[in-house]
C-alpha cells in the first residue's frame, strides 16, 4: 500500500514516523543534556542517516516529483551506500572495535564510496543506463560486503569478553543481537542487485536498526547501573581532601567549576546542582563538559577517581 499518491510504501512511512519521533523527542534531548556522551552522538548520526535513507528510498524515483529522475536515482542509491558505509564506522567508534579501523577509515571509501561515485554518479549520468549501472556498480560492493561482514562479526566476537571504552563488556545476548542487526545492512547490495521489493528491503534493514537500538539502550542502562555502583563504592571510601583540593588547583578549575565538582562529589545530579546554585541545568551541563575536558575524563567516576589520587605528577 502506497501513501500520499507517492512511491512510498505504508511500512516505510510508519518507520519514518517512529524514527523521527525517536530522534527529535528522545535521543536529541538526551544528547544535548550530556554532549560528552560520544556514543550517543554516533547513534544520532546513524538514526539521521537511516531517516534520510528511508525518505529518499521510499519517495524516489517518482516522475511526478519536479526533480530529474537521474538525480533522484543517484540520491536514492547514494543514501543506501552512505548508510551501509557508516555502519562499520559506527561500530568502530561506539563499541571501540579497533580491528575495524582499516575498514571504517580506508576500506569503506575505497570499496563502497568510490564505486558509487564512479558508476552511480559518473557512468549513470553519462549513459543513463540504470540496469548497467547496478550490474557493474554493485559488483565490488557486493564482494566487499562479505569481507566487511566477516570483519564486523570477528571484531564483535573478539570484543565479547573484553571491555568497551568505558570499561563494560558486551554480554552474549548483545553480541548475538549485533550479529543479526549487521546482516541486513551488509546485504543491501544484494537487495539492490536483485531488485527486492521496497517493503521487504525496508523491513529487514529497519529491523536491523531496531536491534542496534535495543542493544545500544540496554548496554547504556547496564553501564549506568555499573557506574552507580562504582560511585557508591567510591563514596564509601575515605576521602583524601587535601589531595582533592590540590588537584583542583593543578587542573586549574575555576571557582564555579570547583563548586560544581564538590556538589557532584556529594552524589547530586545535575538538576539538583542547578537548583543548589540557582543556575540552569544547561549551564551546569556546559560546566561539566568543560570540567571533563580539562581533566581528560568522560564520566563522573573517572573525574572523582583522578581528583582524589594523591599524585604529585598530575598534568598541569
Amino acid at each position: 500500500m502506497l501513501v500520499f499518491n507517492s512511491e512510498m510504501h505504508l511500512l516505510t512511512f510508519i518507520f519514518i514516523i517512529l524514527e523521527f519521533g525517536m530522534l527529535v523527542f528522545y535521543q536529541l534531548p538526551h544528547y544535548l543534556s550530556q554532549p560528552q556522551d560520544r556514543s550517543r552522538l554516533y547513534y544520532l548520526l546513524l538514526l539521521g542517516l537511516l531517516l534520510f535513507y528511508n525518505i529518499t528510498g521510499g519517495l524516489f524515483p517518482d516522475p511526478d516529483i519536479p526533480i530529474d529522475v537521474k538525480i533522484q536515482n543517484i540520491i536514492a542509491y547514494g543514501s543506501g551506500f552512505l548508510m551501509a558505509s557508516y555502519f562499520p564506522y559506527f561500530f568502530y567508534k561506539s563499541l571501540n572495535l579497533e580491528s575495524l579501523r582499516f575498514h571504517a577509515l580506508y576500506g569503506v571509501p575505497l570499496f563502497l564510496i568510490l564505486p558509487y561515485l564512479v558508476f552511480f554518479v559518473c557512468f549513470y549520468e553519462l549513459s543513463g543506463d540504470l540496469q548497467a549501472t547496478i550490474k557493474w556498480g554493485m559488483l565490488v560492493p557486493f564482494l566487499y560486503s562479505f569481507l566487511i561482514l566477516w570483519a564486523i562479526l570477528r571484531a564483535i566476537r573478539l570484543k565479547y569478553k573484553q571491555e568497551d571504552r568505558q570499561g563494560f563488556p558486551l554480554n552474549q545476548w548483545e553480541a548475538v543481537s549485533v550479529y543479526c542487526a549487521v546482516l541486513p545492512w551488509v546485504c543491501m547490495t544484494a537487495f539492490a542487485y536483485f531488485h527486492i521489493a521496497q517493503w521487504i528491503e525496508v523491513l529487514f534493514t529497519n529491523l536491523g536498526f531496531v536491534l542496534v537500538t535495543i542493544v545500544f539502550m540496554l548496554h547504556h542502562i547496564r553501564r549506568q547501573r555499573r557506574l552507580l555502583v562504582s560511585f557508591q563504592q567510591l563514596s564509601a571510601q575515605p576521602r583524601g581532601d587535601k589531595c582533592f583540593k590540590d588537584n583542583l588547583i593543578r587542573y586549574r578549575f575555576s571557582a564555579r567549576e570547583s563548586e560544581i565538582i564538590g556538589l557532584l562529589r556529594e552524589g547530586l545530579d545535575k538538576k539538583t546542582v542547578a537548583e543548589r546554585l540557582f543556575i540552569s541545568p544547561a549551564t551546569v551541563s556546559r560546566h561539566v563538559q568543560n570540567i571533563y575536558c580539562k581533566a581528560s575524563v568522560g564520566t563522573r567516576i573517572e573525574l572523582l577517581r583522578k581528583l582524589e589520587k594523591c599524585e604529585q605528577s598530575v598534568a598541569r
